[in-house]
């Protein structure tokens, strides 16, 4: 899934350039290009999908040149992640029935990747055999309030397989954070990861159980239109008629085959700039996270970012504070993530839309 916006990384990350295309960590790859070099690790290369919108395509043939055409899947307009997956197995079951479907977003870091692929295949290989649609849970390391959390049942877990999961019993979006410490001092809850992986059949029927009028969309019934030049138009009209809908809300908190894989491989999903702060390995003696032409004096714990390195940045006396160049924005906060979400609703009041 590569169609979102990364807005609470603005302004590096834009509607015209969103995080999973950009080089966040300075390591000469895209999110989204870390994110093909680990699927390649664990499924052929011609297999893998990306849904994106159609607004990107520049930025996928520049990132993803390995891919398929074919298997490159625009996105009209945005709806949320369970038409993106409606679309994604749809297509898939016309060309192969017996698929199993890992679903993946493109924009997270992974930093133990040999657990990575081998949880993945694992599971892959779990699902292929069994009429779960499971996910991917990392095991919390304190109360964090930008994560969604997944309440698993120790009762039911798997018998004699090679990697152990558990039912699910709830899921809970974004806790504030007394409920996050309740949930991180319970022993009972998983980060939400955003990774599903089931076999398509399985993920067809739960979708058209709990989301009947949105896969009526994407189901050509007796018609051939995946992987032929009727799929665009079809796929337009889908994207008109269909809700904006996730698929957590949509079938994950309702469905009975819901399953969880409890996991520990260096999971972020870098979704806001204390995340990229608290990530990054590259501070000062005074810890600043500096990538910039700058020079800083009597500052500490700051974010100092600028994508013209001919400019020079001057940082004195701040504390925590972010100053971020980028194109036509000059951004300067206090570094907590509640300030970038000010911005964007000071934005949108001043109608200063196209800066977003």
């Amino acid at each position: 899934m590569a169609g979102g916006v990364g807005s609470r990384l603005w302004p590096l990350s834009r509607n015209s350039r969103p995080k999973q295309f950009l080089d966040l960590l300075q390591c000469g790859r895209s999110l989204l290009q870390m994110t093909i070099d680990r699927a390649a690790r664990f499924v052929p290369k011609e297999n893998i999908l990306i849904v994106t919108s159609e607004k990107y395509s520049a930025f996928i043939e520049q990132q993803a040149p390995g891919i398929l055409q074919e298997n490159i899947l625009y996105e009209p307009f945005k709806r949320n992640t369970a038409p993106c997956i409606a679309y994604a197995t749809y297509k898939l079951l016309s060309r192969n029935p017996d698929a199993v479907i890992a679903v993946v977003p493109s924009d997270h870091i992974i930093t133990d990747e040999f657990s990575f692929v081998e949880t993945m295949s694992a599971v892959m290989d779990y699902t292929a055999q069994h009429d779960q649609i499971c996910t991917i849970g990392i095991k919390p390391t304190f109360p964090n309030t930008n994560f969604g959390y997944i309440q698993f049942n120790k009762e039911f877990h798997t018998d004699g397989f090679r990697k152990e999961g558990f039912q699910v019993k709830t899921f809970t979006e974004k806790p504030n954070y007394e409920l996050a410490t309740v949930f991180y001092e319970s022993g009972e809850f998983l980060w939400n990861a955003g990774i599903f992986i089931a076999s398509a059949r399985t993920l067809r029927e739960e979708m058209e159980r709990y989301l009947p009028e949105m896969t009526e969309l994407f189901n050509p019934r007796d018609k051939n239109v995946y992987y032929t030049a009727a799929e665009r138009d079809f796929i337009q009209n889908s994207y008109n008629n269909s809700p904006s809908i996730s698929i957590d809300y949509g079938v994950m908190e309702k469905t009975r085959k819901a399953w969880v894989f409890p996991a520990d491989f260096g999971w972020s999903d870098l979704g806001t700039w204390e995340s990229i702060y608290e990530y990054a390995s590259f501070k000062d003696a005074d810890g600043n996270l500096v990538h910039a032409n700058a020079i800083l004096g009597e500052a500490t714990g700051n974010i100092v970012i600028s994508k013209n390195q001919e400019k020079l940045m001057i940082v004195k006396g701040l504390k925590d504070y972010m100053v971020v160049e980028s194109d036509n924005v000059i951004m300067v906060c206090p570094r907590t993530d509640d300030a970038v979400k000010e911005i964007m609703v000071d934005l949108t009041a001043e109608d200063k839309g196209e800066y977003l």
